[in-house]
């Protein structure tokens, strides 16, 4: 470029005495012009604060729940051993009711017995318990209906006999009991 070439517009030329005036009137113009950015700037900043802190609240919501499902995954995964489980002991304990009633088999008796306690133990040992029926009011949560019969001895809507025994894992019903 040509130095004061006819097309160029004239400089304005800052004398070296005037510098310090012209910087403090670029001063003053910037600092009167930036307040209405300031506030903008500050709405947007307060904005994204808000951002970050739902982002976080929604991370530390889904941390909690993961947690919680991993929780329920441990606490219930023996579930379906459990279900296939119970069949074994319903037959030990119609092994012990058959040889109750037959007077030759009382060792056999015993050792099943045995056996069927020790089942019974491994279960509570895991939280697997027996759902209480016998007596109890009917509760379509816990019971299955097999047959109703009206009966003068109990209340209605209540347990007169139970065919088959339930069963539940911490609070999840692994079987319902089969009921009278």
């Amino acid at each position: 470029m040509i130095p004061n070439s006819p097309t160029d517009p004239p400089e304005e030329r800052i004398e070296p005495e005037n510098v310090d005036q012209a910087l403090a009137d670029d001063g003053v113009a910037a600092t009167e012009s930036p307040e209405p950015d300031t506030e903008s700037l500050m709405a947007e900043l307060e904005e994204a604060r808000g951002r970050v802190l739902r982002a976080q609240a929604e991370l530390e919501n889904f941390r909690k729940r993961a947690r919680r499902e991993l929780e329920d995954e441990q606490r219930y995964s023996s579930l379906s051993l459990m279900r296939d489980l119970l069949p074994v002991l319903d037959n030990q304990h119609r092994a012990i009711e058959s040889a109750e009633q037959s007077e030759n088999a009382t060792g056999l008796l015993d050792g099943v017995k045995m056996v069927a306690e020790q089942f019974a133990g491994v279960l509570k040992q895991y939280h697997c318990l027996p759902i209480e029926a016998d007596g109890e009011k009917f509760d379509p949560h816990l019971h299955e209906a097999i047959a109703q019969f009206p009966s003068p001895d109990h209340a209605p809507g209540s347990v007169t006999t139970v065919t088959q025994t339930g069963y539940v894992l911490h609070d999840r019903v692994v079987r319902p009991s089969q009921v009278v």
